[in-house]
């Protein structure tokens, strides 16, 4: 196994506060995860490619160089390259990493106080730090190099990946609470 610090990588598919299934599996087990964004000129794709290659030499020994090119022929890595999504916004130039959780990670401000999901941060779009254990899968379903998502460190804001943002409270009126507004709702009898 091997500790990565991803460091300054946007996030892509937020699931840090509710652990969520998988939308093609209706019998998923829900999870918590994320991917994270790397451009493919950033040095930390050598890094985890790096740590790859450990994570195999230690699961499978004098075999992991034959086991890595059948893992690779499968694209059963943690990590993918962008261009297999151009349906995303973001991920054009870009390697992804995806890791995953049967437990919540550490979710943190740059501060390092905890966050929450009230607090809007971190969300898909912003930049982030992250911390993952590499792990050699070998079982029933194959054999994988898979990322176990540890904690999130929220870095900058960056463009939502989003149709539209969030209103703003500047939208909308102080309404207060009034007299008035609470007898007109009183009286305004049954609608439907």
């Amino acid at each position: 196994m091997a500790k990565l610090m991803l460091r300054n990588v946007r996030l892509a598919f937020p699931a840090l506060f509710v652990a969520k299934g998988v939308a093609a599996d209706p019998n998923s087990k829900p999870r918590y995860g994320a991917s994270f964004l790397i451009a493919k000129s950033d040095p930390q794709v050598k890094a985890i490619q790096d740590a790859i290659i450990a994570t195999a030499n230690e699961k499978w020994g004098a075999k992991a160089e034959l086991v890595l090119k059948g893992i690779k022929a499968k694209d059963a890595f943690c990590v993918h390259d962008g261009a297999l999504k151009p349906e995303y916004e973001g991920f054009e130039d870009s390697m992804y990493l995806a890791a995953h959780s049967a437990t919540r990670p550490t979710v943190i401000d740059t501060d390092r106080s905890p966050l929450a999901e009230v607090d809007g941060k971190p969300y898909g779009g912003c930049y982030v730090n992250a911390s993952v254990d590499l792990w050699a899968q070998d079982n029933q379903w194959g054999k994988r190099v898979n990322a176990s998502l540890r904690g999130v460190q929220f870095v900058k804001d960056g463009d939502a990946f989003s149709a539209a943002a969030p209103a703003s409270a500047d939208e909308f009126e102080d309404l207060g609470v009034s007299e008035s507004a609470a007898t007109t709702a009183s009286d305004a009898g049954d609608l439907f």
